[in-house]
């Protein structure tokens, strides 16, 4: 099975912890490359980890501590995969770079509780054939000083993505079960709670927003200082034909665009849509009708020299906002606003638009682009507009509107194993909207009001679009467009 890839992306740290009874939090923060790592720990008795939330190309990455004694690696955060890997030190990647792996590599020579648990059984690849490969074996693992004694994890004897990976979605998405036919083992949710860190194998997402410093993932619990509104939870979507779960799957059920000159309803005639809520994902990935209605309400344009939709960086300012409905009418909304979808292209000076009605304006790539098949992907540009609960005990999702740049915290652990999703209210009996398609919009009604009245419509736009960068600039773009792309 194909997995999800995660955007690539070299970064720094910084590290910090706290702690409350039963429940893990692991924090959030973005920092630009260069700044340096810093470590702390509270006399509280849970624990708190920040990793960097980077703008531009994306993911979310803490230091963590593998072996004893500790080796500390920098590894990105992913709801939408399930093993925790590590690249080796003598991976020829890592040996091949000038820098060697700069966000670490792990030595099991140098560990003296590491241990083999399988040979060459450790193999994940993604759809831009990026790849992993070697053995799984078992050692300490450390999240900001919570230690889970004996995590099964991959080491990456062949790999060709520079840094590691902490996958915290179901253990049926293992490699070891997706390649080689295996039997799943505990991976790092289950194994905290099998170790008492937490009391059910849940944890709770709150990206913060776009230009924040802050966030948290908590394991075990539920920060109500983080939402804004109800938490209402849905169900999990098992796979095909069987009751088994492999990924977050949720059915968006509506998905309306509200600008000051009106709302419109932008929904795929095939009815409801099966979206994965994937943190391992920069952007959102839409059927290509529905993404298209996007695209014409923000003046967005696909264009072939990027790979992908992109439009005038100003539009971030822009009014309206997209509301993405779930489980029907009853289920949660959660608003997505334009200073949250418009993403810069690099961390350097982007290209700008040199004709048409957009001449001399920067470029940006859209939050929303378009993919052929399903499952599709909500990812970081939605989620940071929502607080996430995802439950793996009862197969459930619990969200809530986020509280931007909320400075207050009140965290409330699962009772136990199994037990509801703490706050959190069932969306209840639909009439119907959870099974049927919504009408399509034809009036595009909101449009003018997103592009500010001043702009030119998309299809005035998209005749003429002309960009030029240099050859070289031109690489880094195609490269960083194909990097964000994901797929099944």
């Amino acid at each position: 099975m194909k997995q999800w890839r995660p955007a690539v992306v070299i970064l720094s740290l910084m590290l910090a912890s706290s702690a409350r009874g039963q429940v893990v939090p692991w924090g959030l923060e973005r920092r630009r490359p260069g700044q340096t790592l810093l470590r702390g720990r509270s006399e509280e008795s849970t624990f708190e980890e920040v990793i960097i939330n980077e703008k531009g190309t994306g993911g979310y990455f803490a230091t963590v501590t593998v072996g004893s004694p500790g080796q500390d690696l920098v590894m990105q955060l992913d709801t939408a995969s399930s093993d925790t890997w590590v690249p080796y030190t003598g991976a020829p990647i890592c040996e091949g770079l000038t820098s060697g792996c700069p966000m670490g590599t792990f030595d099991p020579h140098a560990s003296k509780t590491f241990k083999e648990v399988t040979r060459d059984q450790f193999e994940v690849s993604y759809v831009d054939q990026s790849y992993s490969s070697g053995d799984y074996f078992a050692d300490s693992f450390e999240i900001g000083g919570a230690v889970v004694q004996n995590l099964t994890m991959g080491l990456g004897l062949k790999t060709n993505i520079p840094y590691g990976l902490v996958g915290v979605g179901y253990p049926a998405s293992e490699g070891a079960l997706t390649t080689r036919g295996l039997v799943a083992y505990p991976n790092l949710p289950i194994s905290m709670q099998e170790e008492g860190l937490i009391n059910s194998v849940a944890y709770s997402l709150w990206l913060n927003d776009l230009d924040a410093n802050t966030g948290t993932i908590l394991f075990g619990g539920v920060d109500t200082k983080k939402y804004i509104g109800p938490l209402i939870k849905i169900d999990v979507i098992p796979d095909e034909g069987i009751e088994s779960y492999t990924h977050f799957l949720v059915s968006l059920t509506s998905l309306e665009a509200t600008s000051p000159t009106g709302t419109d309803i932008l929904t795929s005639p095939e009815g409801p849509v099966e979206v994965v809520l994937d943190s391992g994902s920069t952007l959102t990935y839409l059927p290509n009708d529905m993404a298209s209605k996007v695209w014409k309400e923000v003046g967005a344009e696909y264009q072939d020299i990027f790979g992908m939709a992109v439009l005038p960086c100003s539009h971030g300012s822009h009014p309206g906002y997209f509301s993405f409905g779930f489980g029907g009418s009853n289920g949660p909304r959660i608003n997505v606003t334009m200073d949250e979808l418009v993403v810069d292209l690099t961390n350097g000076a982007p290209p700008r638009f040199t004709s048409g009605p957009y001449d001399g304006e920067l470029v940006c790539e859209f939050g929303v682009q378009n993919y052929s098949s399903g499952p599709f992907v909500l990812g970081d540009t939605f989620l940071r507009s929502a607080y996430v609960v995802y439950d793996l005990e009862n197969h459930e999702i619990a969200l809530a509107a986020t509280d931007f740049n909320s400075t207050k915290s009140e965290i409330v652990a699962f009772r136990s194993k199994g037990a509801s999703i703490p706050f959190a209210t069932a969306a209840g009996e639909d009439d119907g909207g959870a099974n049927a398609a919504l009408p399509t919009s034809t009036t595009l009604a909101a449009a003018e009001g997103f592009q500010d009245l001043d702009d030119a419509d998309s299809d005035s736009a998209a005749t003429s679009l002309m960009i030029v960068v240099g050859r070289g600039l031109l690489a880094l773009f195609v490269s960083t467009a194909t990097m964000a792309v994901v797929g099944w």
